[in-house]
């Protein structure tokens, strides 16, 4: 049976390749919801400030940066990621150095952003490789498509007995399939659905496999860039965190397609993982606009204790300080004493700063964050 399996033709082996099937009426109730939640985003995001909305652009490319790298077993130093994309929105940051592969990714990042309603090209795609691999040595076609005369091959060598899940065309194909692909990309944003052709355009990427490495991450920026076209702006959302949540989901979903161009459950898989990342990036949003109430109603209110506290909890995003603060927290960052702490954490629970939750040694304060 395995020597039948071997002998079956991947999927761009197939004379119909690389006409993928899948049926959009089964996501027509994504589709709209993504469309209806693209609404909402874009309504709540006319209320913040071009410097907070900067802020949360930055924290969603930092975000999708790292998951994206980390989908890859490549981890990223957070502070440098958002640093270097800081300045690129010509936010202040207190980072100098930042090393070449969280550079690479910050600008690879907001050229994506940036460029998304610009069609996709092979120049383009070749300045995406070279600053994903910005510095890196061990990548010979750095910035062009793989040119090895060897199979690109993914092989699981978790066993003595390397098993190959995937074999790409071979690289003298490479350029022919990707001028095809592009051309697709170019040509299908008003003729097929947002989240279906998102999701088949990342499919399709990954199974040409033009890269000698990186394909993962180019691959999941491209179906960002289609999301983006679909609903007309630069979307906020940062589709790897929910990708590298469900990371063997993933990768199941792709390899079921490999020898057959049946994409149906992949494009539902996509979309439901579309709209989760979504709703997370909605509610980020959300913290923001709140969190921006909260300290405009606050302005002039506090000592500097109570703001550094408050400011400190803010910066923990979204979460927040895991299990509320504690008075030992509140003492701790005020550098204060417990007496300070408690008529500081007191006053802000009368401003309607804070709430308090449990008593005693188990007692926690929290955010005081109506629409998060």
């Amino acid at each position: 049976m395995e020597s039948i399996t071997h002998m079956m033709p991947w999927n761009w082996q197939l004379p119909e390749w690389p006409r993928f099937n899948f049926d959009p009426a089964l996501t027509v109730t994504q589709e709209k919801q993504f469309l209806l939640n693209a609404g909402s985003s874009a309504a709540n995001l006319k209320s913040i400030e071009d410097r907070e909305y900067k802020h949360l652009v930055v924290e969603i490319l930092s975000i999708e940066g790292e998951k994206s790298a980390r989908i890859e077993g490549e981890l990223l130093e957070s502070a440098s990621l958002q640093s270097s994309i800081k300045k690129h929105f010509g936010l202040t940051s207190t980072t100098k150095r930042v090393p070449d592969k969280e550079a690479g990714m910050a600008e690879l990042l907001c050229s994506v952003y940036e460029s998304y309603d610009t069609p996709l090209s092979h120049e383009m795609l070749f300045k995406w490789h070279a600053l994903l691999f910005k510095g890196a040595a061990h990548i010979e076609a750095c910035g062009s498509y793989r040119t090895h005369p060897e199979p690109m091959q993914i092989v699981s060598n978790q066993s003595t007995a390397n098993t190959v899940f995937f074999e790409a065309p071979p690289s003298a194909k490479v350029q022919e399939e990707m001028t095809q692909f592009i051309t697709w990309f170019n040509t299908t944003s008003i003729s097929l659905p947002i989240l279906a052709r998102a999701a088949i355009a990342h499919l399709y990427f990954e199974n040409i496999h033009p890269f000698e490495d990186g394909n993962g991450r180019i691959g999941r920026v491209i179906a960002e860039k289609a999301l983006s076209q679909g609903v007309g702006r630069p979307l906020l959302i940062a589709l790897s965190e929910r990708l590298e949540k469900r990371k063997k989901e993933y990768y199941a979903a792709l390899e079921a397609c490999n020898r057959s161009l049946d994409a149906q459950d992949w494009v539902i898989f996509f979309s439901e993982i579309t709209l989760q990342a979504q709703e997370e990036s909605i509610a980020l949003i959300h913290f923001i606009i709140e969190k921006s109430k909260l300290l405009q109603r606050l302005e002039g209110q506090l000592n500097e204790r109570q703001e550094k506290v408050l400011l400190r909890m803010l910066a923990e995003g979204l979460n927040g300080f895991k299990g509320g603060l504690s008075a030992e927290n509140y003492i701790t960052i005020a550098k204060t004493t417990r007496a300070t702490a408690t008529r500081d954490l007191n006053d802000l629970i009368k401003k309607r700063a804070l709430i308090k939750t449990g008593q005693l040694r188990h007692t926690r304060y929290h955010l005081n964050l109506k629409s998060v």
